[in-house]
């Protein structure tokens, strides 16, 4: 799940005037025999609506991809909805997107932030209450500009393994994204859109599975070269980020997003969040990641500057940081910031407070800006589905389930297995692919994927820099959940991939 002065001149795209034509009936499973696998079940149904201020006519196609064994046996139907400009031009791109989790089905970039429709829930960071929830047209969809596919990997939305195949088959860092380019392939032999140009673009962990998929496909020497990633509210180096005791660096990529937190919560005093954040990274990787690197070695003096600092941009009191010996965890810090007011903060954006069982312990019950969202977007995804898009099953969509045990090891020796950083592959593809161009979005009030840790792993050696662009947005993990930013964001993806 930006800048305050900005806020007002983020326009909002004049609502969208979408003429859904239902006269396409939905395509249903072949009947099968006893033991014999159903032919993959499709729909198509045909839309208009105005995206990016332009009136498109468009197909939809929602439905299963088989993926097989090297003798034809099914393994897996891989769920995806394809929005197609009508016209059919085999030059037009394409972006394929997906969501994170691992465990998430893409419902929350469809029905968040790029597709013809969308859920409205408040924009401020308030509970999105009880059904019915308005599902709305989409002037923010990118479908002016690309085709869309949507992908829900196996277990996840409507997509699971058949027959004898072991459902933990795909459960992995590197199962999960060959299983994702394979399906890439499938779909542009079907479309015909080989040399079509091409975007992959991922949430959270789906940055992760962005770069694993980006590797699948353009390590080989059958290529798919792709134009461009989109990398939303980025997880690459789960080692630097990783919130265990004796890795400072989590500590030190954290601090701009408290210190971007606290002066929401007027717990903090700055002209700007954009000016504060940057005095907060300059601290956090100076005086702060010097006093943390020295460890009990660390003298009085330099500890009580360091202190006294890390309060001002904190927002918390200078005798908690001395318990927490100058270490302070997420948790304890959406516990703690708003203690005084009875409040949590959250952990997906840390605009969303929530009030717990009691004002004591160091850790919240829950976090507010999840069950603050996830009503209306599973009530949605499940409507939408199955009602303007027309596609029947029995089976539950699932948003975010089990798919452990998830096997982190990347390949390349112990180390890798142990250190999983797939940030690597992003400058591989940047050094190997002169026409390969990297989108980073990031909310300031994240901290499940903090913008400071994507910067850091997207400036390490062999990463060249020059085409990677970046964006910040006044909201968090989802940061399309506030009007302003999913408009500011739909702006940012659109000329980005014109630019091309």
């Amino acid at each position: 799940m930006l800048l305050g002065a900005a806020g007002a001149a983020l326009a909002i795209a004049a609502p969208a005037i979408a003429q859904d034509k239902e006269k396409d009936a939905p395509a249903v499973g072949a009947e099968k025999k006893a033991g014999e696998i159903a032919a993959p079940q499709r729909s198509v149904t045909r839309h208009s609506g105005r995206f990016g201020g332009q009136q498109v006519s468009y197909t939809a196609i929602a439905g299963e991809t088989h993926l097989k064994a090297e003798d034809g046996t099914p393994r897996a139907a891989i769920f995806s909805v394809s929005y197609l400009k009508d016209g059919k031009d085999p030059n037009r791109p394409v972006t394929f997107l997906f969501n994170g989790g691992p465990g998430s089905g893409s419902v929350w970039l469809h029905m968040g932030a790029f597709g013809p429709k969308r859920v409205a829930i408040p924009s401020d960071a308030r509970d999105d209450g009880a059904p019915p929830y308005p599902i709305v047209d989409n002037p923010d969809s990118l479908l002016d500009v690309t085709d869309i596919v949507f992908i829900d990997p196996v277990g996840t939305g409507f997509s699971h393994a058949l027959g004898k195949t072991d459902p933990k088959d795909f459960y992995g860092v590197t199962a999960d994204a060959k299983s994702v380019a394979e399906f890439i392939r499938l779909w542009l032999n079907e479309h015909g859109r080989w040399n079509a140009p091409k975007y992959l673009g991922g949430e959270s962990y789906g940055t992760t599975r962005a770069a694993a998929v980006l590797n699948q496909l353009e390590g080989s020497y059958n290529d798919v070269s792709l134009n461009g990633v989109l990398l939303i509210s980025t997880v690459l180096d789960f080692g630097a980020g990783a919130d265990t005791p004796g890795n400072e660096m989590t500590h030190v990529l954290n601090i701009p997003t408290m210190a971007a937190t606290a002066l929401y919560h007027g717990k903090a005093q700055a002209a700007s969040v954009a000016g504060f954040v940057e005095e907060a990274r300059q601290f956090a990787i100076g005086p702060y990641a010097a006093a943390l690197l020295k460890g009990n070695h660390l003298g009085t003096e330099e500890r009580a500057q360091v202190r006294a600092q890390l309060a001002r941009f904190t927002g918390l009191s200078e005798a908690f940081l001395d318990r927490a010996d100058l270490r302070v965890e997420p948790s304890r810090f959406y516990k703690e910031l708003l203690r005084d007011r009875g409040l949590t903060v959250g952990r997906l954006d840390s605009r969303y407070t929530g009030v717990d069982y009691d004002s004591a312990g160091e850790r919240p019950d829950n976090d507010p800006s999840f069950y603050g969202i996830d009503g209306g977007y599973t009530a949605a995804i499940n409507s939408y589905a199955r009602e303007t898009l027309k596609y029947a099953t029995d089976r539950k969509y699932v948003t975010i389930g089990g798919v452990g045990p998830w096997d982190w090891r990347i390949g390349g020796g112990r180390d890798n297995d142990v250190y999983v950083n797939v940030a690597p592959y992003i400058g591989k593809g940047l050094r190997e692919n002169s026409g390969l161009r990297i989108f980073v979005g990031q909310g300031y009030y994240d901290f499940a994927t903090p913008f400071f840790a994507a910067e850091y792993a997207l400036s390490r050696t062999g990463m060249p820099k020059d085409r990677i662009e970046y964006q910040y947005y006044d909201s968090g993990h989802m940061m399309y959940v506030r009007d302003e930013d999913r408009a500011k964001l739909s702006r940012d993806i659109r000329n980005f991939i014109r630019k091309r």
